[in-house]
């Protein structure tokens, strides 16, 4: 029996939840960012193309709006079981070697990611999880997709890759991230004193960005940065709102945007070559991107961060952070740390 093809996602702050289902065959496969020119479906595209990990797009035979319901916590007897005790050791080697080409000067930024594994007693129904993201992370997007070739994957997440329909679009640059701790959790982290370090980080995603766009529109205005709220973190954030003369070339967009310095690094193309030589995990479809592509006239799509993959009752959780020159080790874990909570507390609250 073949796997169901199925998207549900909940943007932002909305009341309801809209179903994507592909009634028949599996997603198209696509090898490209360019090749989403001209079409329309739920994207799942992963941090690397390659053969067995291709761009998804389901097809949207059927579209409905549904309700969210008030869900129990997902787990009422017993606690998640942590399978990755050589994870520390393996990030501390990832580290070792990521930090050595900055100090080189190979790279300005490169994001080091790793993959945490964690098993339930029962397998939980993953629409359970699903609502349960919604309840708790209303700020973020929140998808879960089904698909034969990519497997189940849940996502929450604050980082919008590129929306908007007709002429009007916007991105943003999403980058340096803080713990809220004590009072700070009753605001949106408006006291937040921001480190050198972070500003730079984000920064320069900033300016990856506008020179992005720039190869697309001559109108665009950045506006930031500022702190916005993700879970118990915070982010600097700057907006990018910006006209096309058409909306027919979107896949050579994302083709120039996809993968950001925010999930890859800086100069672009040497950074995602030695990720994928170098990093411990393969990411799959963590750091790449999914959401509606001209759907129900609207394009939302985001990038994967906040995710895990879902196997029965195993999980695997993805996270990861941005390294300059001055990151050091211990903060960098914590990080991450902070980051694979928001898919954690889905499994123990």
């Amino acid at each position: 029996m073949s796997s169901p093809v199925f998207a549900v996602y909940r943007l932002p702050y909305e009341d309801y939840a809209t179903l994507v289902c592909q009634t028949d065959g599996e997603p198209v496969e696509l090898q490209s960012c360019a090749e989403l020119n001209g079409r329309r479906g739920f994207v799942v595209a992963p941090f690397e193309v390659k053969p067995g990990q291709p761009i998804l797009v389901i097809r949207p035979d059927e579209v409905s709006r549904h309700d969210i319901p008030i869900v129990p916590a997902a787990v009422s007897e017993g606690s998640p079981e942590d399978l990755s005790d050589a994870s520390r050791f393996h990030y501390a080697i990832d580290f070792a070697n990521y930090h050595a080409q900055l100090t080189q000067g190979s790279f300005r930024k490169i994001v080091l990611a790793r993959c945490a594994d964690e098993q339930t007693p029962v397998a939980i129904d993953p629409m359970q999880l699903f609502y349960h993201a919604c309840q708790l992370y209303p700020r973020m997007f929140i998808a879960l997709v089904s698909t034969p070739q990519s497997g189940i994957w849940l996502t929450a997440t604050p980082e919008i890759l590129l929306e908007g329909s007709g002429r009007e679009w916007r991105t943003i640059a999403l980058a340096g991230t803080m713990k809220l701790v004590g009072d700070q959790l009753s605001g949106e982290g408006e006291n937040v004193t921001w480190t050198t370090k972070n500003i730079e980080e984000q920064r320069i995603v900033a300016t990856y960005i506008a020179e992005c766009l720039e190869q697309f529109t001559g109108n665009f205005r950045e506006e930031g940065p500022r702190t916005v709220r993700a879970a118990d973190l915070v982010h600097l954030r700057s907006d990018f709102t910006f006209t096309l003369p058409t909306n027919g070339r979107i896949g050579d967009l994302l083709q120039s945007l996809h993968p950001t310095p925010a999930v890859c690094g800086l100069p672009k193309r040497d950074a995602f070559q030695f990720i994928v030589s170098n990093e411990h995990t393969p990411r799959r479809y963590y750091s790449g991107f999914m959401g509606p592509l001209d759907i129900q006239e609207s394009t939302n799509l985001y990038v994967s961060l906040r995710c895990m993959n879902i196997e029965g009752n195993r999980y695997h959780l993805f996270a990861g952070g941005g390294l300059l020159k001055d990151s050091t080790e211990e903060q960098e874990w914590q990080e991450t740390e902070a980051k694979l909570e928001t898919m954690r507390r889905l499994l123990t609250s």
